[in-house]
């Protein structure tokens, strides 16, 4: 039972108890993540009344919600009562625990999950590679050597461990697609705006989102659908109504309209990544391509509008504590705070400008298919890497391929593809705004042949 679906189902029928199986994974997790580091708290003992709670109410004959019993951690940026709100750093530290859940966490302990703790990721979210310079870095259940992808990089490991079978991430230039593609994993960003944010410590409020890790598209589906709704405590939440994806799981794709980005999508990626989405492409029957204009002039004014709307949110604490920054995540946070208010206007009639375009290109497909990160998960304290013959930085160019989706909210579900006796690779499936259902469908088609799948690594 590895998936959440099926555990929630065993519970309800009684097959085994939410205490035994919370129980379970909390072993799990003290066993292995000393090796892997994904946990930065585990809430024993409010997971267990919580799962005890449930088992109270299947015995009197309620119905105790579509996740009963499933354990589920995350991010140590959403808030959960009782526990201080890490962000990754070591000045929140000092902060008092949070006083309620976030709008997430609560619905998902509204729909019966357990949860067992928080996740360990880049300072204030602002990293591609989760080598934290406080908590330490989170290791690849694929090989220990090498990073989990970033910011949400313990949300990713965790999964693909098997320690809990749901986390939550956000993602704002590519954190939860980065960590899910070198993890192995499925990475689900909705459109911006769809999930409630509150209670989540932001990074670059235009561009936060939050999304799901899980094993299966089933599972991601029914987060999804459990997430939904507007939530007056997030502004940018919106008042489109729920589009609830599982039930279409299984419905003909066969209308879908699908094809291959170009030009910029296939600049800079490895031949293995590459091969990765053709992986893709042969078992869906693509041939047709599309462009994406201006693509790396997205990701340009990416890096604009985040860190100088990251850097406005931390000036304070720059400016009074700067030595208690991880030095590189305060370095682009000042060199952020540097930049012209001239260019980030810029940056954002540009990004006007260019989300109509895309929305041009969503009138002739539905669905488009790239690679997720350019390369495999790098190893720890690797800096650079060779792409096109040229020697680059790791960490700013792992979010290549991401950065100029997010950057207009799009939805993106992030594929694993496993390849023998080698490191998992990701293929994004790119909708327009609001048609998250497409992607899954399409997902499941995939997953029902054989050619998506993310197995628990290290059992």
């Amino acid at each position: 039972m590895n998936d959440a679906i099926s555990i929630a189902t065993a519970v309800r029928r009684g097959k085994v108890s939410a205490v035994e199986v919370t129980q379970a994974v909390l072993a799990k997790i003290a066993t292995r993540d000393h090796e892997l580091n994904c946990f930065t708290t585990v809430t024993t003992e409010t997971a267990l009344a919580d799962a005890a709670r449930i088992d109270r109410e299947i015995a009197q004959g309620n119905h105790p919600g579509l996740l009963a019993g499933v354990p589920f951690a995350v991010k140590n940026l959403f808030d959960i009562a009782g526990v201080t709100t890490l962000a990754g750093s070591k000045i929140n530290a000092e902060n008092p625990p949070a006083t309620q859940d976030a709008t997430a966490v609560a619905k998902l302990k509204q729909a019966g999950a357990v949860l067992v703790g928080a996740l360990n990721m880049d300072e204030y979210a602002y990293g591609f590679v989760t080598e934290n310079y406080h908590y330490g870095a989170t290791h690849n259940p694929h090989d220990l050597q090498r990073v989990a992808g970033g910011s949400s990089g313990g949300s990713a490991a965790a999964v693909a461990a098997g320690l809990v079978p749901l986390t939550l991430g956000s993602d704002t230039n590519g954190s939860i697609r980065v960590p899910a593609a070198l993890c192995g994993v499925f990475g689900f960003k909705p459109t911006y705006g769809r999930l409630s944010r509150a209670g989540v410590a932001l990074f670059s409020s235009s561009f936060d989102h939050i999304g799901s890790f899980a094993r299966s598209v089933r599972d991601i589906a029914t987060v999804f659908d459990v997430l939904q709704g507007e939530d007056h405590l997030d502004p940018i939440c919106t008042q489109c109504p729920p589009q609830l994806c599982l039930p279409q799981l299984n419905q003909d794709i066969s209308n879908i309209r699908i094809a291959l980005a170009d030009d910029y999508f296939i600049q800079g990626a490895t031949p293995e990544a590459l091969a990765a989405v053709q992986t893709v492409a042969d078992a869906l029957g693509v041939t047709e391509y599309i462009t994406i204009p201006e693509a790396k002039r997205a990701r340009a004014a990416a890096f604009v509008i985040t860190a100088s709307e990251g850097a406005n949110l931390h000036l304070d604490k720059l400016r009074s504590r700067p030595q208690d920054f991880d030095p590189a995540t305060r370095d682009r946070f000042l060199a952020g705070a540097l930049i012209p208010s001239s260019w980030y206007l810029q940056a954002q009639r540009f990004r006007r400008w260019y989300r109509d375009q895309i929305r041009a290109i969503f009138q002739n497909v539905d669905v488009i298919l790239a690679p997720t990160t350019p390369i495999s998960a790098p190893l720890i304290g690797q800096q650079t890497m060779i792409l096109d013959g040229e020697e680059i930085l790791v960490r700013p160019h792992l979010g290549l391929f991401t950065q100029p989706l997010s950057f207009i909210g799009l939805p993106v579900l992030s594929v694993p593809i496993q390849r023998p006796n080698a490191l998992p690779l990701g293929v994004q499936l790119i909708a327009a705004p609001y048609n998250e259902a497409l992607i899954l469908r399409v997902a499941a088609v995939l997953e029902s042949q054989g050619v998506i799948a993310a197995p628990v690594i290290g059992d």
